[in-house]
């Protein structure tokens, strides 16, 4: 019966990796002993809470914190230059200033990094393919809550 016992009593463990069911990674969390020790702890999703991995948790979540800050500034900073700075892509046309190909989202990176705005293709948002000049407002990603709209404008290559 006392081994009964000791399997059903609570444990709290700290979370290595976001699970659905249970929380986020870092939380501190209270389980079975045996969901703990029979899958948590084996696969890595959990270590038991003891003082110095609280300790060593908390310690990381304050340097993962403020590494998110320092990158939502410097995401903020970038997202201002791209909505202060027109880019101008040139392209060539053929009859009835119908564009040749398109403008896809890495012209637009180019065309970007030329103007000094330092962007990657994955931050660039294109629904589909410019193929007309013309003006255009384009969703740029540069972070998870953070935003920005390049303005692209489309002209013809004389």
């Amino acid at each position: 019966a006392k081994k009964k016992d000791l399997l059903m009593n609570d444990v709290e463990v700290i979370l290595t990796q976001d699970d659905s069911k249970l929380g986020r990674r870092s939380e501190v969390v209270k389980v079975s002993r045996g969901h703990a020790l029979n899958f948590l702890i084996p696969q890595n999703k959990a270590r038991l809470a003891t003082a110095s991995t609280v300790r060593n948790f908390e310690h990381e979540k304050a340097a993962r914190e403020k590494k998110e800050v320092e990158q939502r500034a410097q995401a903020e900073a970038l997202a201002a230059k791209i909505n202060s700075t027109p880019v101008f892509i040139e392209v060539l046309t053929g009859e009835g200033e119908k564009l040749f190909g398109a403008v896809t989202a890495q012209d637009i990176v180019s065309a970007a990094v030329a103007c000094g705005v330092p962007l990657e293709k994955r931050h660039i948002f294109l629904e589909e393919p410019i193929k007309k000049l013309g003006e255009y407002q384009i969703k740029v990603k540069l972070h998870a809550n953070v935003q920005a709209s390049l303005k692209v404008l489309v002209g013809k290559k004389k």
